[in-house]
């Protein structure tokens, strides 16, 4: 198991801990609360990823072989799905995140319970994240 395999297994078996959406969609706001700001240069359109409801605007730099990503939103739930894509996905090597395709997604059956609006928008947010990965990967 790579990094990012190992890190959605993480993220699976936390939200197995809760019975309800309910306890689900909490726990996703608390984990959006930790967010660290962005810098105000930082909230650009360069940065703002496009098709998502909610205002989300996302960073990504490169540590050598390594990828880092900040982000944050405007909307609780959806600054909890960048929490979760960070733990996923921050730090991690770029072929890991090309290669490793987003179980988590199915497994935590977010599709089900996110608006079609939201699952929009997390779906424009890991397209933004592999095509980092992908970017980086194409600089090696």
């Amino acid at each position: 198991m790579n990094d990012v395999q190992l890190a959605q297994q993480k993220i699976i078996d936390e939200f197995a801990f809760f019975d309800t959406w309910i306890d689900r969609y909490q726990y996703l706001i608390d984990l959006g609360r930790r967010l660290q700001p962005l810098d105000e240069s930082e909230l650009s359109e360069a940065n703002r990823i496009r098709g998502c409801q909610s205002q989300v605007w996302m960073v990504a730099e490169s540590d050598g072989d390594i990828l880092h990503f900040r982000a944050i939103s405007d909307a609780a739930i959806v600054s909890g799905l960048i929490a979760i894509l960070l733990r996923i996905y921050s730090g991690k090597k770029p072929a890991d995140i090309a290669s490793t395709p987003p179980d988590f997604v199915s497994a935590l059956q977010l599709e089900a319970h996110l608006s079609p609006t939201r699952s929009n928008g997390l779906a424009a947010m890991l397209k933004a994240i592999h095509q980092h990965a992908a970017d980086a990967l194409q600089a090696t």
